[in-house]
């Protein structure tokens, strides 16, 4: 983790974590893992995309994840977020794009990797920023969230008008502290495929998001992904 490169304006704000008692145990519990032969996910390079995509003043937007995807290729990040190649989508990336669909009329069945909406202003955060491969949950409660809860404090303090979207009871409980009277949180059920017909779809996060963002003097965040060579091998 010394070897981790951070964006300058969290940079600024956040060097002091790394020099933190729980911040020095989670380091000690990711190397036990890789001595152990563990495969981490995502890539060292990756485990800080999320904050290096979106510098803290340029955040518009804000999406809390839990952990990154634990099948090898897939995490790079970003949350829920998937690297370019990957075919078929995760589940809840496809119920993602449909709610996408059918409250803006933006197709992106073609593409997972969400790292345009980031280079906007679309922080998308998890909660855990690495994962055992195959291994789902297996990095909670190691220091990362208390990382994470700092990187929404800063994003609560010191930006202007920005939005929450908080998708089922982990990111509710995650976001509680948030200043709702100068930010806009949106909340919803989790898009899985568990819980996406309890209210996630038909609650319209993007074009509400966009709205907000217009109303407050901003730029509205262009959800549409680009089109990959392959997508006109997918069936409609």
């Amino acid at each position: 983790m010394s070897q981790i490169q951070l964006e300058s304006s969290w940079l600024s704000h956040l060097e002091t974590e790394f020099s933190q008692p729980y911040m020095q145990q989670l380091k000690n519990f990711l190397q036990q893992e890789k001595d152990e032969g563990k495969r981490i996910l995502p890539q060292g390079n990756l485990w800080f995309n999320a904050l290096n995509s979106t510098p803290l003043n340029k955040v518009k937007v804000v999406i809390i994840g839990q952990d990154p995807y634990p099948t090898p290729g897939h995490a790079h990040g970003l949350c829920f977020s998937v690297q370019p190649d990957v075919s078929p989508l995760p589940k809840s990336l496809v119920n993602i794009n449909q709610e996408l669909w059918d409250d803006l009329g933006v197709d992106n069945r073609h593409n997972g990797n969400l790292q345009p909406w980031a280079d906007q202003g679309v922080l998308l955060l998890n909660a855990v920023l690495t994962v055992e491969a195959r291994n789902s949950n297996s990095h909670q409660g190691k220091g990362w969230e208390t990382f994470t809860d700092k990187v929404i404090e800063l994003v609560d303090r010191y930006c202007e008008h920005c939005v929450f979207i908080l998708w089922g009871s982990y990111a509710q409980k995650k976001g509680a502290k948030i200043d709702t009277s100068r930010h806009l949180v949106i909340k919803s059920p989790h898009p899985s495929p568990l819980s996406a017909y309890r209210g996630f779809f038909g609650s319209r996060p993007f074009s509400r998001a966009n709205a907000y963002l217009e109303e407050h003097g901003k730029t509205p965040i262009n959800w549409q992904l680009p089109q990959l060579p392959e997508a006109s091998q997918i069936p409609q």
